[in-house]
């Protein structure tokens, strides 16, 4: 029994749960893009599956509509694949548990990939239908738009002829997004010194750090949360201010676009001060509590003995960590003061790892300005520089900017005016989307983002309404038909 049978649309639900039982993380999308593939092969539609598993699919337009300007359809196909630390879920290979609750789909101590799979489910709803009007319509679904949009930046979009494109990865019903920011991934690495901790005078203790909502690190970084790793890194700096601290291993975060919600770290301190350990601990639990309020109610730090081999990071390589990890910055950088409200720069420590006598910092960088963010991961290459650690930039891309004139936004607002009774809100976002990237490689291209409600997209919570995916799929269908 498929988990989504009997809700309508059946064929936009039934091909979002079959995405949903292929594994299709960023870096996984090889089995997914097979199936795409297949799936237009099987229909005798025109396909084109490029070396990074980029698909292009084309239909031609139904009857009556073959003098009308084609569209392009486009979503990517990878998600971000998160769950929670009691999940046994093998995210590369086991498909997703899906379940309805409150009229939202979500997913089983998992992210559910509704971010972009609706893009998917809707497309090839659409390319399986007959009695659907719409104009000739080429299909662009990328890969690795979640890790720095490397299916966008290769794909060859020389054979379309479409010069609109309806990107179908919003995730808010009602608000179309006419523009976004750029960004960037920072990887910082530094390299630590291994030591033998001195039996019967160190103690292997473990820090967590948890309770934290996380979330999108472009929609949710205005939201005031707390980022796990950043605050253990408070934390362990203001222990090795009092005490002597060797590091031996931290962790937090799984994926750089993520705010991260836990993490932890194991530390070899002097064996008579534990109880005093757990009271400070305790101390910046009650401090930071207090400061994140109601936007992170359930955050707590704990401090707990630790299993741990004889081996630990020496009192130089730990202060060194620390700094580094400290100085970065982190979160919101710069507001617009074109837009009010709108985050203009910002950046996210999404993953930090210690592994190879290394430690290794991931960031997120985002801004509406090019030069700005290109000076913001200058400014990070020099505070590493300065620790001893080597920053690296890689996966920038261009933000989209707003078009004064669009003939397909009027559409848009024109249909949605017309379903719904009002007018929709056209809105610059702080996250990504692939549009800037691909009007680079179409001139004139006209683009808009539309897509059904969700939430905690990026997170095990992630969820996505049912009554909006059925709103927006009649609203895409009346676009498609206007003219």
């Amino acid at each position: 029994m498929r988990v989504l049978d009997g809700l309508e649309p059946q064929n936009v639900f039934y091909y979002f749960e079959e995405i949903t039982r292929i594994p299709h993380g960023s870096g996984n999308v090889r089995q997914i893009s097979d199936y795409l593939k297949k799936f237009a092969t099987d229909r005798g539609l025109t396909c084109i599956q490029d070396d990074l598993y980029n698909i292009i699919i084309i239909k031609e337009a139904s009857e009556g509509y073959e003098k009308e300007e084609p569209y392009i359809l486009q979503g990517h196909m990878d998600m971000v694949a998160v769950k929670t630390p009691e999940c046994d879920i093998d995210m590369t290979k086991d498909p997703l548990q899906l379940y309805v609750e409150d009229n939202r789909i979500h997913a089983k101590g998992t992210s559910l990939g509704g971010d972009d799979g609706i893009a998917i489910a809707y497309v090839l709803a659409l390319l399986d239908a007959d009695d659907i009007s719409h104009p000739r319509l080429e299909v662009v679904l990328t890969v690795d738009e979640e890790t720095g949009m490397e299916g966008a930046k290769g794909i060859d979009l020389s054979m379309l002829r479409g010069r609109r494109l309806i990107n179908l990865d919003q995730e808010e019903e009602g608000i179309i997004i006419t523009s976004c920011a750029g960004g960037a991934r920072v990887d910082v690495e530094l390299p630590l010194n291994r030591e033998k901790a001195e039996a019967g005078t160190l103690q292997f203790v473990k820090l967590t750090v948890k309770g934290l909502q996380g979330g999108h690190s472009g929609i949710e970084i205005d939201k005031g949360r707390g980022n796990a790793n950043c605050l253990l890194g408070r934390i362990l700096k203001g222990l090795s201010e009092q005490f002597d601290v060797h590091m031996a291993s931290m962790k937090g975060g799984l994926a750089d676009n993520a705010i991260p919600r836990e993490a932890e770290a194991v530390i070899a301190i002097d064996i008579n001060k534990k109880e005093r350990v757990v009271d400070l601990v305790k101390e910046y639990e009650r401090a930071i509590c207090q400061e994140l309020g109601d936007k992170d109610p359930d955050f707590a730090a704990a401090c707990s003995e630790a299993a741990w081999q004889d081996d630990c990071y020496d009192a130089v390589s730990t202060v060194q960590a620390l700094d580094c990890l400290c100085r970065l910055p982190n979160g919101i950088v710069a507001m617009s003061k074109e837009l009010e409200g709108l985050v203009q720069t910002s950046l996210n420590l999404g993953v930090v790892t210690m592994e190879q006598d290394k430690l290794m910092l991931s960031y997120a960088v985002r801004s509406s300005v090019d030069a700005e963010r290109e000076q913001l991961c200058v400014q990070m290459q020099e505070i590493a520089k300065d620790a001893g650690a080597a920053a690296k930039v890689r996966n920038s891309y261009t933000g989209w900017a707003y078009r004064a004139e669009s003939p397909l936004r009027d559409i848009i607002v024109a249909v949605y005016e017309k379903m719904y009774g009002k007018k929709p809100v056209l809105e610059a976002i702080h996250a990504g989307v692939e549009c800037g990237i691909l009007a680079a490689k179409i001139e004139g291209l006209d683009c808009v983002s539309i897509g059904p409600d969700m939430s905690h997209v990026h997170t095990a919570e992630e969820s996505i309404d049912i009554a909006s995916v059925q709103r927006m799929w009649k609203y895409l269908l009346a676009v498609l038909s206007y003219r």
